[in-house]
């Protein structure tokens, strides 16, 4: 495989439409299995004290969907502080996930390194990954159409869950959300075997802890996914420095 550094040659227009094309066709699939999830980010906001607007609107400053559900709902039974190590504690897998991406941000003029980061979500990494040895210009056209799916897609789905969540009958089990949106991560998109340990053991833990008040079971299946991960890479490392 070529490294970033033999690509001199800057990308055709059609070259450019195509990596748009091809984020487009790999990130709505992908994108289905998080609506569920968004619908139950959106009951939560009407459910909690925060002002809706400002519920909603949270992804705008901080665009993570298990941070922002654990972080809203314990801000109706918890304390300020307690709900934002909560959405910290949440969102330490995507440590992995600057690891992995920082030789393709290095490449990047500094607007995205600064703004790209935002949006590098579990679906945005999956999708995003493979494609990180790509020319810059055709990388940063990838992760910007795909990132622009998740986060209008996102936001658009949390409104209609607060506006038409309460129509929605209990049957249909929102609560699984979050397992589904990890299960589909794995099964659509992910192929690190760290990235894949985290998303298998976070929605088997979520489906365990299904039960538990205040949705802590989101906080649990988090933290058991991002030891999970770590778990694998140390593993590999290891296996990888005894084998040389």
């Amino acid at each position: 495989m070529t490294s970033l550094a033999d690509h001199s040659t800057p990308p055709t227009p059609e070259a450019l439409r195509a990596a748009s094309r091809s984020a487009v066709s790999l990130a709505v699939p992908l994108f289905i299995p998080a609506i569920p999830f968004a619908f139950v980010f959106g009951l939560a906001v009407r459910e909690s004290p925060m002002p809706n607007g400002i519920g909603i609107f949270s992804s705008l400053p901080i665009f993570a969907g298990a941070a922002q559900l654990a972080m809203v709902t314990l801000l109706g039974t918890a304390s300020v502080w307690a709900a934002g190590l909560a959405a910290v504690v949440i969102n330490a897998r995507h440590i992995m996930y600057s690891a992995a991406m920082a030789p393709a941000f290095k490449h990047q003029p500094r607007w995205f390194r600064y703004l790209g980061p935002f949006t590098l979500i579990d679906q945005v990494f999956a999708l995003s990954e493979p494609r990180s040895r790509d020319h810059p210009d055709l990388f940063r056209r990838y992760y910007l159409v795909t990132s622009a799916i998740f986060l209008g897609g996102w936001v658009l789905a949390t409104i209609a869950g607060l506006f038409f969540g309460s129509f929605i009958p209990d049957s249909w089990h929102l609560g699984y959300a979050p397992a589904v949106m990890f299960t589909g991560l794995v099964v659509m998109g992910l192929s690190r075997r760290p990235a894949v340990a985290a998303a298998i053991v976070g929605a088997a833990v979520c489906l365990l802890t299904i039960g538990l008040p205040n949705r802590v079971g989101l906080l649990i299946g988090a933290m058991a996914g991002v030891l999970a991960g770590l778990a694998v890479d140390l593993r590999l490392e290891r296996n990888g420095a005894g084998s040389r």
